[in-house]
């Protein structure tokens, strides 16, 4: 059984690879690696670029039905204890993936870490996560974020950056860098296919503490996440509402489940009127709004029906 498999989903994102997988293995530390590159249906030769240049690296093709099932392409071919979820767009800065998995040895209740992230301009980026409530997304959607003041309940994201540097229990950490337990995730299940993209995050991480396990993050290792690069995207933003809608669908009761989908109109609402020199930043709410109500399809298509457990 290998102690590590990292796995990099590859949706056109060879470009990315380059500056990543380097990374990935002069951070890795005293090891056993299994690096899975999952090919996601990708046109810009992904899989020639791994086998020419990171030979020692796999590749498992995959068609493309969404981030959690590229990855769960990846999980069926794995022996490994633990696992990396690791976004292609990042790079591994300081620490190792030893040391880390290390402090997660040590630590036998602990089901999934983050780590450390930051910004192409070194800014600290917020990564650690409350739970998604109503009372959450309704003050986001009023600019919470901008308050003079900080509280848990005004927001998912912890805005308090000195929280970063130490080693804190969280409800859910970024996709971007998730290291899981493999306990973790055959007592919890893998993710759920029917988000496509977004959510699947804090719903695995939800289902692995309801499971008995703690999610955590850990200071010891910093990567850079190139985060924000699509930029105002209304087929994304659509797919982001669409996402939301299917977590409070699947975790939350029915009065809550119309509160969280008045404060998710509510902001989408209010940005889509917001702006004005912004069209992009319109649109994409505009569109969003259209697809959290049911006006528009979901821009990926309808999702499986079941989610998905181990095998």
């Amino acid at each position: 059984m290998t102690d590590l498999a990292v796995i990099v989903v590859s949706t056109n994102e060879a470009h990315w690879l380059r500056r990543c997988l380097p990374t990935v293995y002069e951070h890795a530390g005293e090891i056993g690696l299994d690096v899975v590159v999952v090919d996601n249906e990708s046109t810009d030769e992904t899989r020639e670029l791994v086998e020419s240049e990171f030979s020692r690296a796999r590749v498992v093709q995959c068609v493309n039905r969404g981030f959690p099932q590229a990855n769960n392409c990846a999980l069926r071919t794995l022996d490994a204890r633990w696992v990396l979820f690791l976004n292609p767009d990042t790079e591994i800065l300081h620490g190792t993936l030893a040391g880390l998995v290390e402090k997660m040895r040590a630590r036998p209740t602990v089901g999934v870490v983050g780590a450390r992230q930051v910004t192409p301009d070194g800014q600290l980026y917020p990564t650690i996560r409350r739970s998604p409530t109503a009372i959450r997304w309704f003050f986001e959607a009023i600019g919470s974020e901008r308050f003079p003041f900080k509280a848990s309940w005004l927001g998912e994201r912890e805005l308090d950056m000195s929280v970063y540097e130490h080693d804190v229990e969280c409800d859910w950490v970024s996709g971007s860098f998730m290291l899981v337990r493999r306990e973790a995730l055959q007592s919890a299940g893998f993710m759920d296919e029917r988000f496509f993209l977004f959510c699947d995050e804090p719903d695995l991480c939800l289902r692995i503490k309801q499971a008995g396990w703690e999610v955590r993050h850990l200071p010891d290792v910093t990567i850079l996440h190139h985060a924000g690069k699509a930029g105002w995207n209304p087929k994304l933003e659509a797919q982001n509402a669409y996402a939301r809608r299917l977590y409070l669908q699947k975790h939350f009761s029915p009065p809550h489940r119309l509160a969280a989908t008045a404060a998710l109109a509510t902001g989408y609402g209010l940005r889509s009127i917001a702006w004005p020199s912004e069209r992009e930043r319109r649109e994409s709410a505009r569109a969003a709004l259209g697809t959290l109500l049911g006006y528009r399809p979901p821009p990926f298509g309808e999702p499986p029906r079941v989610a998905l457990r181990p095998e």
